[in-house]
This record gives C-alpha cells, structure tokens and sequence, in this order.
C-alpha cells in the first residue's frame, strides 16, 4: 500500500505535468464500486466542466480541490495507482475510471485489487478531520508526540500505523522507524522514556524524508508494487534496513532479521537492537 513518501510522489509528479486548470471535458467509471460517493452517474455529471484548483495530500489521500467548492479525494489502498497518458492510449483492464481533459490526457484510476476508492465530497474535512498529524510538518515535535503516546496503552506498531494517530504511516516505514529507534514494536506506547519518544520521533521523520529522497519504495514485481504517474519505481528499496529482510543480517548488530506478527502484520525487526524490555538481555 502506497504510504506518505509513495503519495507524494504522485502529488509532485502531478503538479510537475500541469493538471491544474486544465479543464475536465468527461468522465467514465468501468468499476461503479471504486467511486464512494455519490452515484458513478452523479460523479461523471458534476465533474464534467470543471477544473482542479490544486493537487495536495492528506495522510495516504490525494486531494483535489475542485474550482466549484467541491474536492476529489483519492484512496490507493493496496495497489492504486494514477496512470496520465494521451487520449488514444489503449485503456488496460485494470483502468477503472477516466477523467478526459480538454488538453488531451486523460486521468486513469489503475487498481488491480479494486480496493482504492474515490469519493467526490462537498465538505472533505469531514473525512480528512479525522487523521492524526502529519509526522513531517512543524507542528509534529516530540512534545506533540510525546503527549500522544501517553494516553495510550497500546502496542507501538498497531498505533503507529492507526491513521488517527499519525497519518500517513505504513508497515515498511514503521517497521523502519522503531528499528532506527531500536524500539520493539510490541512495546507499549504509554511505557516510553523521554529519550525514547525523541528518538522515535526523530526516526519516523528521517525515514520518511529518505524515502521521499528516494521517490517511494518500490517492492518487487506483485499487483501491489508501487510506481509514480511518470512509471519510475521508488528507488528507496536500497535503504530499507529491516522490512522485507528477514535471515539476512542487521545492519547494525549483525544479528538476523526476524518476521513476526504483531496486530495481524507482518512485522520485520532485530530482536536484539529492539527488545521487549529495554536493559534486560535477549
């Protein structure tokens, strides 16, 4: 599933091609469940005319605000992806909704799983209110996180990767981030020192800035695999440190990698770096 450094890419690739201000002359939806709201007829007839004003993000949600006040908002989930291409270009079967332009491109919805979803809303706060912070903006200080973590008895990965609490959080970039903090992630969120939530929150911001260097992480060749709108595979595969490595050896300690579950995820770490009890031996 596409995470915050993977949803920005498509956002900057976006606005790198000029979609906004460019005129929307149609619309077709070949998977009437991809749109969430309204009715895919109502989605094609009020989006016809109109223009995007700007292209953002929110969390894992692409945001388009649309020059009628109303805001198209865009869920990836598991293997969406946004494909711009000329208006002749050969739809794949995978390509459940269009959005035709007046310059000639057309928008494409790509999802194999058929777990994304769009939704065209008047008032997108009602959805968006609803995410925690995002962990790259100013306000996001340890103190903030601090004061969060402290009011939940939770396991740390489960929490990490709850939208409410952090947006824009994934398994590869939590995984990543309690092993840069050496923290278990059965560790619970409320049982943390002061050093440990700066290092957590000094973690969580480093590996999603390297994997925002990187444009994404791009995993394998699977349905789920993400590439940006101009087709590039994240490059951020060479720096990850634990997901998806399990057997070979920590970078830091040399011992093996371990996957285990934790809230139903696979869940990639160093048992010796990241113990379940800080100061007892493994």
């Amino acid at each position: 599933m596409p995470e915050l450094p993977e949803v920005q890419t498509i956002v900057n690739d976006l606005n790198s091609a000029g979609l906004t201000g460019c005129r929307i002359i149609g619309a077709r939806v070949f998977w009437p469940r991809t749109i969430a709201e309204p009715s895919p007829g109502a989605f094609c007839r009020r989006i016809k005319g109109k223009q995007f004003t700007a292209i953002d993000r929110r969390g894992k949600y692409l945001v388009f605000p649309v020059d009628d006040g109303a805001t198209l908002l865009i869920h990836l989930r598991m293997s969406g992806h946004l494909n711009l291409v000329r208006t002749n270009t050969p739809r794949t079967k995978h390509e459940h909704v269009v959005i035709r332009f007046a310059d000639g491109r057309q928008l494409r919805f790509h999802d194999p799983r058929k777990f994304g979803r769009l939704q065209l809303v008047a008032d997108p706060a009602i959805i968006l209110n609803r995410l925690g912070p995002e962990p790259l903006s100013s306000g996001f200080t340890a103190s903030v996180l601090a004061s969060r973590l402290k009011k939940r008895r939770r396991l740390l990965k489960p929490l990490l990767l709850d939208q409410t609490f952090i947006a824009g959080l994934g398994n590869i970039y939590v995984d990543e981030a309690l092993w840069e903090a050496r923290l278990h992630p059965c560790r619970q969120a409320c049982g943390l020192a002061a050093p440990e939530i700066k290092a957590l929150h000094r973690a969580i911001r480093r590996v999603l800035k390297r994997g925002l260097k990187n444009l994404g992480t791009s995993l394998g060749t699977g349905k789920a695999n993400f590439y940006s709108v101009s087709r590039r595979r994240g490059r951020n595969s060479d720096q990850l440190n634990v997901f998806r490595r399990a057997g070979l050896a920590c970078p830091r300690c040399q011992s093996p990698i371990e996957r285990i579950i934790v809230g139903q995820r696979g869940t990639h770490l160093c048992t010796k770096c990241q113990r379940v009890v800080p100061g007892l031996p493994r």
